[in-house]
């Protein structure tokens, strides 16, 4: 009778255990990536105007295990197991933060609509260098490995300022050449002839290094860059020995294969704007750029520099508004891929994008071929 007693308290522990793990091996319906908390909205999201700071300076929710640094990781939470997706490594400028760049560049926001994963990491220096490669190779691969090399329709460097930069560094080295899709440069430099400089007065004397008044904050020729975090305090400049020399070489081409879409304010230029013709589009020898599709919105961005902002410079970046931008696309290019201008119509530096023209920078990526790390092995280059 006792031992009837325990084999009948065994079967309802199993049974129990059955309804809230499932049956052994049986796989949930979606995908927890990196351990990473998903929820709707995006976790850490600030609101329409005046994010928090101790919010923007937030380090994100997902740990690189090796480095032991962290990072936000955004995807959808009904991310199936085998469905494709567009996985985005999206890198801030120099003296900001990750949370801030998930902002001005509120990808997160169609997640969901386009099936995105976006990792957004963390410089401790907020300055990124050769020292935090580690770091995103290990978040790239670690993200592969769970999705599955198969999955990755499109893979993406996105960066702003600075962070464009080291995207342009990125893409040039062993691991990062043949991975990377596409380049969406935010204000990172231009391939292909980047435009002169706009005014920004006394900010733009202020900045130390060599070449400070030569180019626009993060461009390809200028050796120094600066992103502030919303309430969070202007970041420096750094210069060290050899880094007018790196920046030198960063202005040659890269020998990679990619996309290359370049994203601007309009106030960032001097006043001839951008060039018309762009040699990284005739390296896949596209058609004409034609005429610009205006993209038109009426909800400001989340984000600005709030501590650049008496007096005002405009080149920098003033409050967040509405706004209007242009799209220029030189068509047809070969290999099925894009190359695009966007300027934000009188717009700096700082003002994070607003929805409408997100959507179409994202649209735009999304219509580039992809398929690099699905088509080799995802261990390459490591």
């Amino acid at each position: 009778m006792f031992a009837s007693f325990k084999l009948a308290g065994l079967l309802v522990a199993v049974g129990a255990a059955l309804v809230i793990t499932g049956p052994a091996g049986a796989q949930q319906p979606y995908v927890q990536l990196s351990g990473a908390a998903c929820a709707t909205p995006p976790i850490l999201h600030c609101p329409d105007k005046d994010c928090p700071s101790d919010r923007v300076i937030n380090q994100g929710q997902a740990v690189e295990m090796k480095t032991r640094r962290t990072y936000f990781l955004d995807y959808p939470c009904d991310l199936r197991h085998d469905e494709p997706v567009t996985f985005v490594l999206s890198l801030h400028g120099a003296g900001s933060y990750g949370n801030w760049q998930r902002h001005y560049f509120p990808i997160m926001d169609y997640r969901d609509k386009y099936r995105l994963v976006i990792a957004t990491p963390n410089s401790p220096t907020r300055v990124w260098s050769e020292a935090d490669d580690e770091y995103l190779q290990n978040i790239v691969t670690s993200i592969v490995d769970q999705i599955g090399s198969r999955n990755i329709r499109a893979f993406w460097l996105a960066g702003h300022s600075q962070g464009g930069m080291t995207s342009n560094r990125l893409v040039r080295t062993e691991f990062f050449k043949n991975k990377v899709d596409g380049w969406l440069s935010l204000s990172g430099g231009r391939l292909g002839g980047s435009p002169g400089r706009g005014d920004f007065g006394a900010i733009g004397a202020s900045l130390p290094g060599p070449g400070a008044r030569g180019a626009a904050p993060g461009s390809a020729t200028s050796p120094t860059s600066t992103t502030s975090a919303s309430t969070a305090g202007a970041g420096g400049r750094a210069t060290a020995p050899g880094f007018a020399a790196a920046m030198a070489a960063l202005r040659e081409p890269p020998a990679a294969d990619f996309s290359f879409i370049f994203e601007t304010g309009e106030r960032e230029m001097d006043d001839k704007g951008l060039t018309p013709t762009s040699d990284w589009a005739s390296k896949y020898s596209c058609g004409t750029r034609g005429a610009p599709k205006e993209v038109v919105d009426t909800k400001a961005g989340y984000v600005y520099d709030s501590t650049r902002q008496n007096p005002p410079v405009p080149a920098w970046g003033l409050l967040p508004r509405p706004g209007r931008a242009e799209v220029y696309v030189y068509p047809n290019c070969q290999n099925g891929r894009v190359v695009a201008d966007v300027v934000r119509l009188e717009k700096g530096h700082t003002e994070g994008l607003e929805p409408n023209v997100t959507e179409a920078l994202v649209s735009l990526m999304l219509s580039a071929r992809g398929g690099k790390i699905s088509q080799s092995p995802a261990t390459a280059g490591r």
